[in-house]
């Protein structure tokens, strides 16, 4: 069975790492924080002591790790992995980063006879540990097929969306509509709550109307409505203000970059932000509920 080494191991990539050890694969791993790596342990895989030693020997490496600068230095320093792994490699890197960084390192692969592919992935948490995330892949048709069957252990939906690069954009694009689906269906909740409306009872009229949406179907921001969402566990757990803060930034520079007008974008960027600050930013983004609480 294919050699993998996977590097970082957090709350997305640990359950990641799990799932490829319990679909038969030799899983290698490596993260800063070591009790990250004894749960890997004791669910079967093997660790490592650094990022090079879990690439020894490795026919893929998979990296998820929180920021494009993170991604460059793994890879593309002077004693990066690009530098260590043999021509033929297959790197796949799920880490949601700009998709500049992405496109240099995959050109500087490229250039080293390695294969390499963005793999952002959505479906959080609970998707990472039932395996069922969806991939946004940016690669060569050859490295996305190539990358699919193991993506397959992970995930349920692989997407190919382009070039190297595309996969983040495409993530970018889902998140920030997600954020402003989120924000507008707390605003409008909240409005018919202080018009005296159960919520429960006006999130199924909504949706089944016009208003549906997914935070409105399986993620209700409103406490007490919807059993099993961090909603009714005090926002606790699910996708953090301060990880959506980090994908509205990345859509803010793609904006720019392509002078896209992105108004609804700016907005619920600026809600999140000013949430984040009001000690907030560890809570699930659906607490974004609470700003417009005023109880």
């Amino acid at each position: 069975m294919t050699k993998i080494a996977f590097i970082g191991l957090g709350n997305m990539g640990l359950p990641m790492a799990v799932n490829l050890v319990k679909a038969g694969y030799r899983v290698k791993a490596f993260d800063l924080i070591p009790a990250s790596i004894q749960s890997f342990v004791a669910a079967g895989g093997k660790q490592a002591s650094s990022a090079k030693e879990a690439a020894e020997d490795a026919e893929v490496v998979i990296s998820m790790l929180p920021a494009g600068k993170h991604v460059n230095e793994l890879y593309r320093s002077e004693d990066g992995l690009l530098a260590q792994l043999p021509k033929g490699c297959l790197v796949i890197d799920s880490s949601t980063i700009d998709a500049t960084t992405a496109r240099q390192v995959g050109a500087t692969a490229f250039k080293a006879g390695i294969d390499f592919i963005d793999a952002p992935v959505s479906g959080g948490v609970s998707g990472a540990e039932a395996g069922t995330l969806s991939f946004i892949v940016g690669g060569e048709a050859a490295c996305f097929a190539r990358a699919k069957p193991i993506l397959e252990a992970m995930g349920k939906n692989i997407f190919h969306a382009g070039g190297v690069g595309s996969g983040q954009i495409a993530k970018t694009c889902n998140n920030m509509l997600l954020s402003v689906l989120m924000a507008g269906t707390a605003e409008a909740l909240q409005m018919g709550i202080e018009n005296g409306l159960d919520p429960k009872i006006l999130s199924d009229i909504m949706v089944k109307s016009s208003g549906r949406n997914w935070a409105l179907e399986v993620y209700n921001p409103v406490p007490g409505v919807m059993p099993g969402t961090p909603a009714c566990n005090n926002y606790q757990g699910g996708f953090m203000v301060d990880l959506m803060n980090k994908d509205l930034n990345l859509a803010l520079g793609v904006a720019q970059e392509s002078s896209s007008t992105v108004p609804m974008g700016e907005q619920a960027a600026a809600l999140f932000e000013a949430h984040a600050k009001a000690n907030n930013g560890k809570c699930d983004f659906s607490s974004i509920f609470k700003y417009y609480n005023k109880e």
